[in-house]
């Protein structure tokens, strides 16, 4: 464990006991911190989530405002999940408490390498990817942060020959300080979480922090093909490697004549055919390519990348085959939580589709989604549910999409798909919004969609 001056005998509360917080006090104590954990909701109510620290010489503080806890303070943890802005957050602050989130903690206490995946879209699968391609090289590889484990739970008995493979996410990065990938992929930028972020502007200065700590040793991987991204190249430290599924890059990696190829440090390599790769979709293409350029970057050989390309069958909630019924194909890609990971799920389909759309508003533009949805031959029909409904309604109609259906629930909508699809179709669960309207989060409606889908008769 390093770095535990920080922390070590010192007052920090944790504010939110999700798995992040709960794993944050677990390394807090191993550091020698005195810790207290804080949440709106009460020990009854968190339930088996706070068991691991029963055991374990915290102070507990639930169901408290954060705010009221801040009296001889040394630090505060808090949760993705609260912005920054937050009342008891700018208080610390102005008293002087240090602040900081679960990732940036993790970070400054865990032991290993650590490279680092963050975008829009693609970084679960990326990452997941990442994590099959440095085990397959014989690396102790542990897949963390935004994708649901915890950094800090990997952190507890890390060593430091380890690789940490890192999903980042815009609220993580707001409380970035000393955090440093070894390489950083950055995949794409289109709008999303502008409900917390305000404006593009901010979403991408925010994405960008990924790259702040790097030196010119590190690795910078950016998609040549968006062109969002290009103005941002400059602005890193490290040596930048570019991907590309259209276009040949002097480094990084491509596609040429059918062939996924890596060029880095003077060398070519062929890594496999696209066709070999598992996993389907323009969009997988570039994540693969993404993870091309990052593993070669850190020294993988091309055949153990070109093994974890053929065999890696991809991550559950995205465009994730659940079963067929009467000749028609029930997929879930409940990951897809905003319009351009929809978009990229519409771009997969080749067969007949009937597609749900909608959930929790995160005030994001529907319009391209609805544009690509006329300019695809496959997609037949559409079914809206969520709070977005109306306004998913509203812009299909203004673009000329008129193939609606309403459903009050998912249940419903599934039902409503049944009776539109004939064989050969698809039922597609891609519903461009959180799910916070009407479901825990997206993993909670995807499991809640297949369970719905293998219970048809």
């Amino acid at each position: 464990m390093r770095n535990t001056e920080k922390y070590a005998g010192k007052r920090v509360l944790v504010v939110g006991m999700a798995r992040s917080g709960v794993a944050a006090a677990q390394l807090l104590v191993k550091a020698g911190a005195k810790v207290v954990v804080n949440d709106n909701k009460t020990k009854e109510q968190l339930g088996d989530a706070v068991t691991p620290l029963e055991s374990l010489p915290v102070e507990w503080a639930l169901g408290r405002p954060a705010g009221e806890l801040l009296d001889g303070i040394d630090a505060l943890v808090i949760s993705p999940g609260i912005p920054d802005t937050a009342g008891f957050v700018v208080e610390a602050k102005k008293r002087g408490v240090y602040v900081t989130g679960e990732l940036e903690m993790a970070h400054q206490l865990s032991s290993g390498e650590m490279v680092a995946v963050t975008g829009t879209n693609g970084k679960t699968t990326t990452v997941s990817l990442l994590g099959e391609i440095f085990r397959n090289a014989g690396r102790v590889t542990h897949v963390v942060g935004n994708i649901g484990y915890p950094y800090s739970a990997a952190g507890l008995d890390s060593k430091n020959d380890d690789m940490f493979v890192c999903e980042v996410s815009s609220f993580q990065m707001e409380t970035a300080e000393t955090f440093h990938p070894r390489a950083a992929a950055l995949l794409n930028i289109t709008e999303d979480h502008l409900n917390r972020h305000g404006t593009m502007e901010c979403y991408t200065a925010t994405k960008m922090r990924m790259f702040a700590q790097q030196t010119a040793e590190d690795t910078a991987v950016f998609n040549a093909d968006d062109p969002a991204l290009e103005p941002l190249t400059g602005q890193v430290k490290s040596r930048v490697m570019l991907f590309s599924r259209k276009r040949e890059v002097a480094e990084g990696a491509f596609v040429r004549e059918g062939k996924l190829v890596t060029r880095w440090n003077g060398e070519e390599r062929e890594v496999c055919g696209v066709e070999e790769i598992r996993i389907p979709g323009p969009h997988n293409l570039e994540n693969a390519l993404a993870a091309a350029c990052v593993a070669t970057a850190m020294g993988v050989p091309a055949p153990v990348i070109r093994h974890s390309l053929r065999t890696f069958a991809g991550v559950e909630h995205r465009i994730e085959f659940v079963r067929e019924l009467e000749g028609v194909r029930y997929i879930n890609d409940s990951k897809g939580t905003n319009v351009d990971s929809t978009i990229k799920a519409v771009q997969t389909m080749t067969q007949p589709t009937a597609i749900i759309l909608g959930g929790y508003d995160k005030h994001c533009d529907f319009t391209p989604l609805i544009k690509e949805m006329l300019a695809s031959p496959h997609i037949r029909e559409a079914v809206l549910i969520g709070a977005t409904a109306d306004q998913i309604e509203r812009t299909c109609r203004e673009c000329g999409y008129d193939r609606l259906h309403r459903a009050a629930t998912l249940e419903e909508a599934v039902d409503t798909c049944r009776a539109l699809a004939s064989e050969g179709w698809n039922v597609l669960l891609s519903p461009a919004c959180a799910s916070f309207d009407m479901f825990a989060d997206y993993e909670a409606r995807g499991r809640i969609f297949k369970e719905i889908v293998k219970a048809l008769k």
